[in-house]
């Protein structure tokens, strides 16, 4: 039984690196310095830098920081300015590296461009290139080496992240406005307002009869005071403060104010908003007869008996003006054209005399 126990062991001893095959040897990469220019770093800094972000791809065996420090002292290499090809060639020869990469960091008035080049060795030549242009965000500068070196591997970036560092007038957060904890978005909003249920009937009725005479879809304008007080990820939270007059379009005036507490995707526009709506009506406290409909309490005259109608308080053009109130929620999306903002929101507000839905857009500019 040991006999073919140990003939067992020395089979699996040939034949494992048959089958499985050795793990392949990562090539080995060294990092010297980068050249930089108007981003608040020093070459040794930027290399640094570059190296740790290559470190995570896992594609290399990269050269240890304190290592490249020995071997260039050992050698006595001098690596100010090395940033050229025939330069990280002869050094990466004499320290026995597989690969070196170098590039440049540099700020040119409202961009930052950052060009990376991995050189072979061994046959002197540039095997990868890449360059990539981003906005002039230097605490960002990390970031943009991280996705400029995974792009010249082939390897995906967050599309988001890209487009907040690279597109000029991406909806705004806290990468590209970096010194804004709150941003301001205000602008006009206009629309139109449609009653339904008994608060449409009652507008569409005579004024005899306590209506408005008029049709129960309005017009109304306004305008938006927005205050933003989260910006992170994808999403910002934010607080808006709408004045609204609805009703001119039919020789009314009915003020309102709206405050609303939302979301909106950074990505998209879309956004969702709540909150409480206040605006002044005329009203009137009446009673409804089975016979006669609505009648204002004032109408009663039968002094010998109490009226047996329940009063209750309404919409009614012959009222005083009176607090009305409800809740809306609200749904939208803002489209961007340039610094130019341009929301399209609907809400509905649900009472018990009725539903009232409304549209609006409007716009504003990111300042």
């Amino acid at each position: 039984m040991k006999a073919i126990s140990k003939i067992l062991a020395l089979l699996l001893f040939f034949i494992s690196p048959i089958c499985f095959g050795q793990e392949k040897q990562k090539p080995s990469l060294t990092v010297l310095h980068v050249d930089v220019k108007g981003v608040g770093l020093d070459p040794e800094s930027a290399g640094n830098m570059l190296r740790r972000e290559v470190e995570k791809l896992d594609l290399f065996s990269v050269t240890d920081r304190y290592d490249v420090t020995w071997l260039l002292e050992k050698n006595q290499l001098k690596v100010a300015n090395c940033y050229g090809k025939l330069c990280l060639v002869e050094i990466g020869k004499t320290i026995q590296s597989d690969k070196m990469l170098s590039g440049s960091i540099e700020m040119y008035s409202d961009i930052i461009v950052i060009t990376l080049r991995l050189i072979d060795v061994k046959s002197a030549s540039v095997e990868r290139t890449a360059v990539k242009e981003f906005l002039n965000l230097p605490k960002e500068v990390k970031t943009m080496v991280g996705i400029t070196i995974r792009e010249m591997f082939g390897i995906e970036n967050e599309k988001q992240l890209i487009e907040s560092l690279t597109v000029k007038n991406a909806f705004a957060n806290s990468i590209n406005q970096p010194n804004k904890s709150r941003l301001a978005l205000d602008g006009p909003r206009m629309g139109c307002t449609l009653l339904t249920g008994t608060n449409a009937e009652i507008f569409k009725s005579a004024q005899s009869q306590g209506g408005f005479d008029g049709f129960p879809l309005m017009f109304q304008f306004g305008y938006q005071f927005e205050k933003q007080y989260l910006n992170e990820g994808n999403f910002q939270a934010l607080f808006e403060f709408i004045p609204m007059i609805t009703g001119l379009d039919q020789g009314l005036f009915i003020p309102s104010m709206t405050v609303l507490h939302g979301l909106r995707g950074n990505k998209k526009g879309w956004e969702f908003a709540f909150g409480p709506t206040v605006g002044l009506m005329r009203k009137a406290n009446g009673y409804i007869d089975p016979d006669t409909g609505w009648q204002l309490a004032s109408s009663w005259t039968d002094t010998l008996n109490q009226n047996p109608y329940p009063i209750i308080s309404r919409m009614d053009s012959r009222g005083d003006f009176a607090l009305s109130s409800g809740f809306v929620f609200a749904f939208g999306r803002s489209f961007k054209s340039g610094k130019l903002n341009i929301p399209f929101n609907a809400y509905v507000v649900p009472q018990k005399n009725g539903m009232r839905f409304g549209v609006s857009f409007g716009f504003n500019a990111r300042k």
